[in-house]
């Protein structure tokens, strides 16, 4: 199938790229960043940094193709004919240059032995935990079975969207890029995971494979990279796996909360079970906002998070050199102090540090362009894949450079990331991208000092007061890092760069999957303490921090099972009309849908559900506006001055139009007006398209 071809050309291309820019990945896992031997296998890094920054790059090498063929029938052709023979070629060169180099490195093995590190009993189990995770939240949540598509009832609002998109490139040819949702526009949502299933499903690859392979992929591949991080932190393997665990089931009071609130005599587990809402304790929380859900609904996230934890196994070990060369320069100025204790000494040392830190060429010089470059042209292809992902890495980054050393590397990343991403939201966005406006405490009831505490304290639990304490056992560089990763979280409680604050929630689960790991090295820590008591209490505290995420997994479950599905007809009449004979160009006016048959067929509608155009940032109440005023039209001329103004293609008058409390649908003159070309169904359930091109005699 091409499909996999491609995706396999995408798992090669990332390995040359990673192989010529980050030479040192293979050996990334030997050793701990202060230096101690923690012997993983290379390939839990290796092989989630070979697949997601192929496949990305690949992709928009695909995308800025189909863009320059965007007027031939079918650009995708052309596109992937010449990415893959291109890929190809280049992929054999180099897979040939490695077969003929495999004498000479086996001939360096013998003169310096490579460590074997192979995976543990515990890693085999950890992988096929996370792999069965992985898969099945993916496919309970989206499938194909018997020419149904099944879309989870947790999931199946943001799908909207999201399919309208995918089938907007399968088979709608949406070059140059619009908004399914809000078409003839400009296109502000990240749509590059959505054009990479398109594309798949073009190649050959059915709907649900397409889009759940590279989400599945994309999460084995954060956890693979999370545990390889943890590690690298603590020293420890258990940490590694404790991160995973608190990364897949959050910490919150909200499960405690429940129980104390059923009435008395309710049998505990018979309500636990009988349950199948998200908990609302918190503003939005009923949506799943803080759970695995999030993972499921939107999978571009999942897929881009793996560049985040690779970018910072790559630059932390800067922050470890910097302080440290800070640190021996302090202690040998601080030999010279004969009075160490005045204040006047204590400042002398502060400002000395800094100088250390800052006007020292050793901080800032450039020992490794390559990873400077091609870090920053990673991080800047994110932007249109998930923008939050790029604008989190860069916050961690920043608040990393100012003790790391080779400052100017760091420098680099930034201004190519941010050149990129600025380069591409001119290219796809008319006016300005983002509204950057001062907006404290996210989305708390009470969005002051103390009742953003407060919503923290019920969001999150008992994580923060852990967090602290692991903060006073810490020392030196790890205290910085902590701090760091805490920088996409204040971030999204003081800046909104939408106008859905919402949407910052993305910055604060980068945040607490980051800070999982500083939570797992104080509770091994207390584990391995001699006290009985203090292990008691670590497996205490692992469980009531883990206990209601787990139960939300179930809830997640129990939410796309059985008759919880939204489904849809792969071969309905009207899906299969809306591919035959729509293209991404033809604007259709209908009702607000959110997802259904049109949807499923790729149509690029005027105004569909208005939140999803609102939250991206579009003019919905204007829109909102015309719809009303074409579909209740009274005249001829009317319409066809409206139509004409909005360039609308075809018009759809269905149920949903008839039964509307928003506007009475004026479907006479409608039909007295242009020609329908398409029509099923009986009675006020009828569907018919009317084609505005097809005027009929006056």
């Amino acid at each position: 199938m091409i499909a996999i071809l491609y995706l396999l050309i995408c798992f090669v291309t990332g390995c040359m790229i990673c192989t010529f820019a980050f030479p040192k990945l293979k050996d990334i896992t030997k050793k701990s960043f202060r230096g101690n031997p923690i012997e993983l296998n290379q390939y839990f890094v290796l092989l989630p940094a070979w697949f997601i920054s192929g496949t990305i790059l690949v992709t928009w090498l695909v995308y800025l193709l189909a863009l320059i063929f965007r007027n031939k029938p079918q650009p995708l052709i052309f596109a992937n004919g010449i990415t893959m023979s291109i890929c190809l070629v280049i992929s054999a060169l180099y897979l040939i240059q490695k077969f003929w180099s495999r004498r000479v490195l086996k001939m360096a093995e013998s003169a310096d032995p490579v460590h074997k590190m192979s995976l543990t009993t515990s890693e085999w189990i950890f992988l096929a935990l996370v792999a069965f995770l992985s898969i099945q939240l993916m496919w309970q949540t989206f499938f194909v079975a018997h020419g149904q598509v099944y879309i989870g009832n947790s999931v199946f609002s943001d799908f909207s969207p999201h399919i309208g998109m995918i089938r907007s490139f399968s088979h709608g040819n949406n070059f140059p890029t619009t908004y399914s949702h809000f078409a003839g526009s400009d296109i502000r949502y990240h749509f590059m995971f959505q054009f990479l299933v398109g594309n798949l499903e073009f190649l050959g690859m059915r709907l649900d494979y397409a889009f759940n392979i590279p989400s599945a992929i994309g999460m084995i591949s954060t956890f693979s990279l999370l545990y390889v991080l943890g590690c690298k932190l603590g020293g420890k393997r258990a940490i590694g796996f404790l991160s995973c665990l608190f990364f897949a089931f959050r910490s919150s009071p909200s499960l405690f909360t429940y129980l104390s609130e059923l009435p008395k005599g309710t049998g505990i587990f018979e309500a636990l079970k009988a349950n199948s809402s998200f908990f609302s304790y918190t503003t939005h929380e009923e949506w799943g906002l803080w759970n695995l859900n999030v993972y499921c609904n939107q999978r571009h996230f999942a897929f881009t998070l793996p560049i985040m934890l690779l970018m910072l196994l790559l630059f932390i070990p800067l922050a470890y050199e910097g302080l440290y060369r800070a640190s021996e320069g302090l202690i040998v100025a601080s030999n010279k102090e004969r009075d160490k204790q005045s204040i006047s000494s204590i400042f002398r040392r502060g400002i000395e540090f800094v100088k250390l830190l800052f006007l020292q060429w050793e901080g800032w010089k450039v020992k490794d362009i390559k990873l400077a470059i091609m870090s920053g042209l990673i991080i800047g292809a994110l932007a249109f894949w998930n923008g939050a992902v790029t604008i989190g890495i860069l916050l961690v980054l920043f608040v990393l450079a100012i003790i790391s050393d080779r400052k100017l590397e760091l420098l680099i990343t930034a201004v190519l990331a941010t050149t990129l991403s600025v380069i591409q939201s001119k290219v796809f966005i008319s006016g300005s991208a983002i509204e950057t406006n001062f907006l404290f405490g996210f989305i708390a009831e009470n969005p002051t000092f103390f009742g953003s505490l407060d919503y923290i304290k019920r969001l999150t639990g008992i994580l923060f007061p852990v967090l602290l304490l692991s903060f006073i056992t810490l020392k030196g560089t790890r205290r910085w890092i902590l701090f760091s990763f805490l920088a996409p979280f204040i971030f999204a409680f003081t800046v909104s760069l939408t106008i859905d604050v919402t949407v910052n929630h993305k910055y604060i689960m980068m945040s607490l999957m980051l800070l999982s790991i500083f939570v797992a090295i104080f509770l091994v820590k207390l584990f391995e303490n001699r006290s009985i008591f203090l292990k008691l209490v670590s497996g205490i505290l692992v469980i009531v921090l883990t206990c209601t995420g787990f139960y939300e997994y179930l809830t997640v479950l129990r939410k796309n099972s059985g008759s919880n599905y939204v489904v849809l007809n792969m071969e309905d009449k009207v899906t299969e009309w809306v591919m035959d004979h729509t293209t991404a160009k033809d604007i259709i006016l209908s009702p607000y849908y959110a997802l259904n048959q049109v949807v499923l067929g790729g149509g690029m509608l005027y105004l569909g559900w208005p939140y999803f155009g609102w939250s991206a940032g579009y003019d919905t109440e204007g829109r909102q506006e015309m719809v009303t005023r074409m579909y209740e039209a009274d005249t001829k001329e009317e319409l066809k001055s409206l139509v004409e103004q909005e360039n609308i293609r075809y018009i759809i008058v269905d149920y949903d139009a008839r039964t509307s409390d928003l506007y009475i649908v004026n479907e006479e003159n409608i039909r007295n007006t242009y020609q329908a070309v398409f029509s099923t169904g009986e009675g006020e359930w009828n569907t018919t398209i009317y084609d505005t091109s097809q005027k009929l005699a006056q």
